[in-house]
């Protein structure tokens, strides 16, 4: 009531009077009105533009990669307000709406203008929409009528009151219309000059800001005369009018016009693709590429492929790594992405397939952490059995004893899995997971000892920033997409004294990856690399690093067709070669070589790579990792008991009480007597142990090593399979009897493997030594 009784007062004061004389109160409480009518309007019809952009992927210097089809199949590339140059903003506003930042929205002044010309003409002859009139407009495009035209000045109303005029002039720029599907500045730009809004000079901007108000008339690349005479109208108005200095109107009027429908760019279209994909509400996307690289880059992966089509190798695939900033800077997903026969769209990058050996070198780099082996240490290369499992080398050779450098620089297959055998299998498993390797880590369950030669799966670019790690002392990080980010947090994967060891080994030229035709080339660059050929020659692998790029090579078909000729050194690597020398040809450094501080030498036994013992006489410097590399003394040889004439050895239990003399015999493993007695190389024999001694040791025994006790073998019908027998027995055996199901099967001398067609069922395995000993194994064989 009391506020009731103050507003009935102040109605009645002079000040009321004053604000409100009777000649304007009515106006006054007419604005109130049509105030609260808009806000209601406002709150009833709201204003939710709504506008399907194009997608462009853009190069880390700015140059455009790729673009995209609106939803609605426009051309219309979003122009950031960051593009809109100072010039292109003078002579939009100067043509469409000079008091463009002194309007609410409408121009009064303009719609009187405009009506009194259209009254006292009889037809329209002059316009009065605002730059906001017009988005309004463009944003929801109806027939000119005058109704529509009160619904054009609402939303104008309702622009201007939530957005800023830079972004109502953006706004404008984005959709401003040039015929078939174009729309917008930076459409416009692409498409007939081949350049971005910021870089257009005041002709070719004059030119396109003249274009919508007559499209049909105006056609860039048609009438191209015709619009360079408007331009010049249009600028000398702007001479006059002082928008832009004579001296830049002069040279605007000279620059020719060779405007005409270009494409847009089709550049890295893989990367492209799946940047849209995993960034989908950006429309403008700054990669991490580097155009001119990824230029070069494209063009050799499609020579190659198509110097390789003979071969009936369809398909190749590379990803560059900055490893400074981790950074992709080439991308190329196949040798063609519109080659349609190939599946040219298939992405080789992120496809999975086999690894090969290209996983050899986190196992031995494992291996070193944990201590277990260091480069110079010795390990058997022969056949092997786990559990029925038995490995091979690439080329079905063995090379008996060889060092783990040796065994990494050959890539031999069986000293990978004995390493693996001892660093434990989970171990490895959790350093490629910690790589972000997500099949792997998906199929964990299944993985085996052929882990350590690429009995999983892996995509280019997970294989290739592992590598890259090692170029970066061990420490894992993920990959940059895009520009503006930043290297995330580091992971250790392996210790830096572990990947200088690596490296060390992979930058080796005395290697059988080197390509042949290459041994002796001036283009072999300075890298460390790792080549890799899957199973049945289906993927062919080779990955590079120095100190600047991680480079990885896949090569093959996407159907997964194998190739004989297929092969990580023969193929891949000149690939991966012709890229370095493209991309980085220049750097020659090795300083990145240098070794940490924590890592030392030592001399080791060279038959071992152990600690030297009395009897070493060949010794050679080793790296090691002080207080983590094993400290074990060489035992590659032993002191035995023998009879004088050496023809018996003698165990403490039946050693007599003279007569017996100590000697020096060198240790070998019984899967070693085995490769020697097979492959006829002379060895030092340990003479048989005294046939009267009466203890009879439990490693003595007979051990089969083929098959395994309990186990169940699943067997192919259509293709009958051996079984493959053999074991190992003590060294005084010179002959061993093979039961099949309690039936005498074969006689054959120890290192003599046999084999045997199984029967579906249980089946019992018996084999017996000269000496009388016997093991018995039960398998269970099934067909399908």
């Amino acid at each position: 009531m009391c506020r009731l009784h103050f507003w009935h007062r102040f109605q009645k004061s002079k000040l009321f009077a004053f604000l409100f004389p009777p000649s304007f109160r009515y106006l006054w409480y007419g604005m109130g009105i049509a105030a609260v009518f808009f806000l209601l309007l406002h709150i009833l019809f709201p204003l939710r533009p709504h506008i399907s952009h194009s997608v462009s992927v853009a190069a880390a210097d700015g140059v455009p990669l790729y673009a995209f089809l609106s939803d609605d199949d426009k051309w219309r590339l979003k122009t950031e307000l960051s593009e809109i140059s100072t010039t292109l903003r003078k002579a939009l506003i100067h043509k469409e709406d000079k008091y463009f930042y002194y309007h609410f929205g409408i121009n009064p002044v303009a719609i009187l203008r405009a009506a009194f010309n259209n009254m006292l003409l009889g037809k329209r002859s002059s316009g009065a929409s605002t730059i906001t009139m017009q988005v309004a407009r463009l944003l929801e495009p109806k027939q000119r009528t005058y109704t529509n035209k009160l619904r054009e000045v609402f939303r104008a109303l309702q622009l201007e009151i939530l957005y800023s005029k830079d972004e109502i002039l953006q706004f404008y720029i984005n959709l401003v219309p040039y015929g078939s599907n174009i729309e917008g500045i930076k459409s416009a730009a692409a498409l007939y000059f081949g350049k971005s809004p910021a870089l257009l000079s005041i002709a070719e901007i004059t030119t396109l800001a003249i274009i919508p108000n007559r499209p049909s008339s105006l056609r860039l690349g048609d009438n191209n005369a015709y619009i360079v005479q408007e331009r010049n109208r249009w600028l000398r108005r702007f001479a006059a009018e002082g928008v832009f200095t004579a001296a830049a109107i002069e040279t605007a009027l000279a620059e020719p016009l060779n405007a005409r429908r270009q494409s847009m760019p089709r550049q890295a279209p893989h990367y492209s693709r799946r940047m849209k994909e995993a960034f989908p509400q950006m429309v403008n996307i700054h990669g991490s590429l580097r155009a001119e690289q990824q230029r070069k880059a494209e063009q050799i992966v499609q020579n190659f492929v198509r110097r390789t089509k003979r071969m009936h190798i369809n398909n190749a695939a590379a990803i560059v790594i900055n490893n400074r900033n981790k950074a992709v800077e080439v991308y190329v997903g196949s040798g063609d992405f519109f080659d349609t026969i190939d599946g040219g769209q298939v992405d080789g990058v992120k496809a999975v397939r086999s690894p090969g050996s290209t996983l050899k070198p986190f196992l031995y780099g494992l291996a070193f952490d944990k201590g277990i082996i260091t480069p110079k240490t010795i390990i058997s290369d022969v056949p092997v059995n786990y559990s029925g499992y038995m490995p091979a080398n690439f080329d079905k050779q063995y090379n008996g004893y060889v060092s783990v450098e040796k065994a990494l620089a050959l890539s031999l297959n069986i000293p990978a899995v004995k390493v693996l055998n001892e660093v434990q299998l989970n171990d490895f498993i959790d350093l490629l997971v910690n790589g972000q390797c997500r099949q792997i880590e998906r199929d964990r369950k299944k993985m085996g000892l052929s882990l350590a030669l690429g009995g999983c799966g892996v995509r280019l670019e997970e294989l290739s920033n592992l590598y890259a790690a090692l170029a970066r002392g061990g420490q894992f990080s993920r990959l940059k997409w895009l520009q503006g980010d930043s290297i995330s947090r580091e992971v250790p994967l392996l210790s830096a004294s572990a990947t200088y060891m690596l490296t060390r080994i992979m930058t080796q030229l005395q290697r059988p990856d080197l390509p042949a035709a290459l041994a002796s080339s001036s283009t072999v660059p300075r890298i460390a690399w790792k080549t890799g050929t899957s199973y049945g020659r289906r993927d062919a692998w080779s990955i590079g690093y120095n100190k600047n790029y991680t480079i990885g090579v896949w090569a093959g078909n996407f159907s997964g067709e194998g190739v004989a000729e297929l092969t990580g050194a023969d193929i891949a690597t000149p690939l991966l070669f012709e890229l370095f020398n493209a991309i980085d040809k220049a750097s020659l450094d090795n300083k990145w070589l240098a070794a940490p501080l924590e890592l030392d030498e030592r001399w080791v036994c060279a038959q071992s790579g152990d600690i030297p013992n009395d009897f070493c006489e060949q010794r050679v410097l080793d790296y090691y990792i002080p207080a983590v590399s094993h400290v074990r003394t060489c035992r590659h040889r032993e002191y035995v008991w023998v009879s004088a004439d050496e023809k018996i050895t003698y165990c403490t239990s039946c050693m007599p009480a003279e007569g017996a003399k100590r000697i020096l015999y060198d240790r070998h493993t019984p899967e070693m007597i085995r490769y020697f007695e097979e492959n006829h190389i002379n060895y030092q024999q340990l003479p048989p142990h005294n046939p009267d001694c009466g203890r009879l040791l439990a490693n003595q025994l007979p051990s089969i090593t083929s098959l395994q006790n309990h186990s169940e073998y699943l067997l192919d019908s259509n293709d009958l399979q051996d079984l493959m027998l053999s074991c190992t027995v003590a060294n005084d055996v010179e002959r061993i009897f093979w039961f099949i199901d309690d039936k005498f099967y074969k006689a054959v001398a120890p290192q003599v493997s046999v084999s045997f067609t199984p029967h579906a069922g249980n089946i019992k395995i018996s084999c017996a030594d000269d000496k009388g000993r016997n093991s018995d194994i039960v398998i269970k064989v099934q067909f399908f």
